[in-house]
C-alpha cells in the first residue's frame, strides 16, 4: 500500500497547476508499478483540482485485468478505492510524501486457478512457499523439511471452499521423490487468520498423523496473522474470501497510518 503515497507524489509532480489531464496521467504512473497489464483503468476524483497541489485527493480508483505485479504472477482482476487521501503539502514538494491522515482503501482481487499454478512454478514464489511450509512445523520436524526441495506444486479449487494442493518432495542427492496432498477447507478468523477446516494430508498415499496436521493447521493460521503488519503502521482485514471452480475472489479493507 506504500505504492499509494508514492504514486501520488509522481501524479502531483507531473501535473502543473493549470492542469492536463488527470487520469490519464494517473493511468501511466500506476502501469509502472506492475511488469505488464492487460487493460487498466484509473479515476482521479477531486474537486476542486488544484486541490492535488496541495497534497489532497478526494478518492482514487484503480480497475484492471490482466495485472502483472511480477513476471509469471497474474492477477485476473484488480479493484481499488480509497476514502480521501492528505499529505503533507510541504514535504510533498520537497519529493519526500508523508501521510497527513490514515489512507483507508477497499481492495478486491482474483486469482484465476491456473494462474496460481503458473505462479507456483515461479522460483520466487516456489522459495516462498517452501519457506512458508517449513515456518508451519514444529521446530523438529521443520530441520528435517528443510532437506527436501518442492517440485511441480499445483493447486485445485474443489467445492464448498475447499482445495487440494499436490506437490512433490526431493530429498538431496535422492532420486526419488514423495507426492504430498494437502487438501482443506479454508475459512477467515475474525477477518485476520486463515483457518483449515478439516484438513486432509497424505503422503505417498499415506495419511499424514494428526499431531503433525494439527502442528500445519496452527501454524499456517499464525504465519497469515494480519496482526503482525499493524507495528508498522499497516491494518488490514479480510471482509470476504470465496473459493470456486476456477478462482478465488477476495474483498479486503487496509488502513496506512501516518509515520510518527
Amino acid at each position: 500500500m506504500e505504492f499509494l503515497t508514492i504514486f501520488l507524489s509522481s501524479l502531483i509532480t507531473l501535473i502543473s497547476p493549470a492542469g492536463v489531464v488527470v487520469d490519464r496521467v494517473a493511468q501511466t504512473t500506476v502501469r509502472k508499478q506492475f511488469e505488464s497489464v492487460e487493460q487498466l483503468e484509473v479515476r482521479v476524483d477531486n474537486a476542486p483540482s488544484y486541490q492535488l497541489v496541495q497534497g489532497k485527493a478526494d478518492r482514487i480508483r484503480i480497475a484492471g485485468r490482466g495485472l502483472f505485479p511480477a513476471q509469471d504472477i497474474r492477477l485476473e482482476a484488480f479493484e481499488l478505492e480509497t476514502d480521501p487521501i492528505q499529505l503533507n503539502a510541504a514535504r510533498l514538494r520537497r519529493g519526500q510524501p508523508r501521510l497527513e491522515k490514515p489512507l483507508r482503501a477497499g481492495v478486491r482481487l482474483v486469482l484465476k486457478q491456473e494462474d496460481m499454478n503458473r505462479a507456483l512454478r515461479s522460483p520466487i514464489v516456489l522459495d516462498q512457499l517452501k519457506a512458508l511450509g517449513v515456518n508451519t512445523l514444529g521446530q523438529q520436524t521443520r530441520q528435517r523439511a528443510q532437506r527436501y526441495t518442492l517440485l511441480n506444486p499445483r493447486i485445485e479449487f474443489l467445492a464448498n471452499q475447499r482445495l487440494r494442493l499436490q506437490a512433490e518432495l526431493q530429498e538431496a542427492a535422492d532420486p526419488d521423490t514423495l507426492t504430498i496432498v494437502v487438501e482443506s477447507g479454508i475459512a477467515i478468523i475474525a477477518g485476520r487468520q486463515l483457518q483449515l477446516l478439516s484438513p486432509v494430508v497424505t503422503l505417498d498415499d499415506e495419511a499424514v498423523p494428526e499431531s503433525i496436521i494439527r502442528s500445519i493447521a496452527k501454524g499456517l493460521s499464525d504465519q497469515s496473522d494480519l496482526r503482525q503488519f499493524e507495528k508498522t503502521g499497516l491494518t488490514a482485514r479480510i471482509l470476504q474470501l470465496n473459493l470456486t471452480e476456477n478462482q478465488i475472489n477476495l474483498a479486503a479493507f487496509v488502513q496506512v497510518a501516518p509515520h510518527k
